[in-house]
Order: structure tokens, then C-alpha cells, then sequence
């Protein structure tokens, strides 16, 4: 009887090596997430049309934005996966904290760190923090898109054991078929979200309404996050609350209330704007 699912691909989880320089799969991710999503945000701020009134925002601080935005993710991401998945093991071994190496990172702690250094820069630059946090959001599926990617190639964040068709037996899950749960997210966080936004952004005039793309794109995360939770084998230091919520669910919830709110607000926030 021929074995379910395809056979996980071997490939070597280092990307990049010079000399004794290299760059795994997932810090090229965030390394292309970065350039990728400084070209869109730059192409958003300067195409006029897209905009109520003047952005703020220029071309030539994109970059200076881009990098406290990718700061405030790197250290928000393992901050969160700190205190929100693993907080007892990391307060006994606190050194191991910065082993980012070794993996541990929460994309919910990424988002929340890099809003509070993005409201700090927004004060020191007086831009008004909703616009810098419509042209964020819109880029963030770039990244997710990516970085799910990333995921898939080092085997980790796979997802329940199945029978589909297109089922991968991953050798850290035992070799049995399961769910590439990392990729169920690559499609729905990044493609998708992506596609949704720019629909809204380029055909709708979603960034004349201050908040308003920063709020969907938060609840298009929260709302895909979720769902292929359902799929994910969660973490085992935590497991499941109530039989099947897990703490990626909790943490999505608050997004997506804050992204409600940010959609709201936005007709009221562009009549404040004008």
C-alpha cells in the first residue's frame, strides 16, 4: 500500500553561506520582507491619487520607518514567544532568552512591539500614527507570505496528522502524513490578505480612510490565524484550553477587535483628516 502524502523535501536549512558567514531560510525571510515591503510602502506614499489628502509620510523616511518596524518585530517576536508561549522554561534559563537561533518567535508580540515604536515615531516625526499604520499593515502580508514559507522549509509548525491528498510527512512529526498547516497560513495571511488589501487600497481608496487598511488587514490576520489553528498542532508546553482553543487563538482575538475598531473609526478619523 503506497504511503500517504509526498515525502518532505530535503532541503538545507541554511540558504546562504560565504566563508563562515550564513543566513538560514527564515533571516533571509525577514531580510527580503524588509526590502520587498520598503518598495511597496514607497510606491503607496508616493502615488497621490491613493491618498485624501497629502501622506505625511515620504519616500525617503520609508526606510528609516521600515527598520525601527522590523526592530520592534524581531525583538517583539521573541519577547512574545517568551512570555506568551514558554515563560517558565525562559525564567529558569534566562540566558536562553537570546538564543534566537534555536527558534521562538510570536508574531502577535511582533505586531504589538513594533505598534509602540511606530506611535514613539510618529510623535518624534509628527506624522499621524493611523497613516503610518495603514502603509505597515498593507506590507505585512509580504512578510507572513514569507515567513510561512520559511517555516515549511525547516519543518517546523506543521499540522495535525491527515489523510488529504496533499498531505507532507515531515521527519520532525514523526513521518506520518500531516497537514502543511504552514502553508495553509503562507496562502491565507500572505497571498491572500495581500490580494485583499490591494484591492481595497488600489481600486477602493482604502488609505483616504485613515485606520481603515491597518484594521482589515489586522482582521483579515486574526480571522486566517484561527482557522488554521484548528489545523496546527499547537505548542506542546501549552496544548489546548478547553479541549481545543489554543493560545494562537487568544492572541488573535485582540486583533481583530483593535482592527474592528481601526475600520470604524476610519470614516470619522478622514472627516478629522480633510
Amino acid at each position: 500500500m503506497p504511503e500517504i502524502g509526498f515525502a518532505f523535501p530535503n532541503i538545507d536549512p541554511v540558504a546562504i553561506s560565504i566563508g563562515p558567514l550564513s543566513i538560514q531560510w527564515y533571516g533571509l525571510a525577514y531580510l527580503v520582507s524588509l526590502v520587498l515591503g520598503s518598495l511597496y510602502i514607497k510606491k503607496l506614499v508616493s502615488t497621490r491619487k491613493l491618498w485624501s489628502a497629502e501622506p505625511q509620510l515620504k519616500s525617503a523616511a520609508v526606510e528609516d520607518m521600515a527598520f525601527y518596524t522590523f526592530l520592534g518585530i524581531f525583538i517583539g517576536g521573541r519577547l512574545g514567544y517568551v512570555l506568551f508561549y514558554n515563560f517558565s522554561y525562559y525564567l529558569q534559563n534566562p540566558l536562553e532568552v537570546f538564543s534566537v537561533w534555536d527558534g521562538g518567535m510570536s508574531i502577535h508580540g511582533g505586531v504589538l512591539f513594533s505598534a509602540l515604536i511606530i506611535l514613539v515615531y510618529s510623535r518624534v516625526k509628527q506624522i499621524y500614527y493611523r497613516q503610518l499604520f495603514d502603509v505597515l499593515m498593507a506590507a505585512l502580508p509580504i512578510g507572513l507570505f514569507l515567513g510561512r514559507i520559511a517555516n515549511f522549509v525547516n519543518g517546523e509548525l506543521y499540522g495535525h496528522v491527515t489523510n488529504v491528498a496533499w498531505a507532507v510527512r515531515f521527519p520532525a512529526g514523526g513521518s506520518v502524513p500531516r497537514h502543511p498547516s504552514q502553508l495553509y497560513e503562507s496562502l491565507l495571511e500572505g497571498l491572500v490578505s495581500f490580494v485583499i488589501l490591494w484591492v481595497l487600497v488600489w481600486k477602493f481608496g482604502g488609505l483616504k480612510r485613515p485606520g481603515y487598511i491597518a484594521g482589515v488587514s489586522a482582521i483579515l490576520y486574526g480571522i486566517s490565524r484561527i482557522f488554521v489553528e484548528f489545523f496546527r498542532v499547537p505548542d506542546v508546553q501549552i496544548g489546548y484550553y478547553l479541549g481545543f482553543v489554543t493560545q494562537g487563538m487568544i492572541l488573535s482575538i485582540p486583533m481583530i477587535l483593535l482592527g474592528i475598531y481601526f475600520v470604524a473609526s476610519s470614516k470619522s478619523a478622514q472627516q478629522k483628516q480633510v
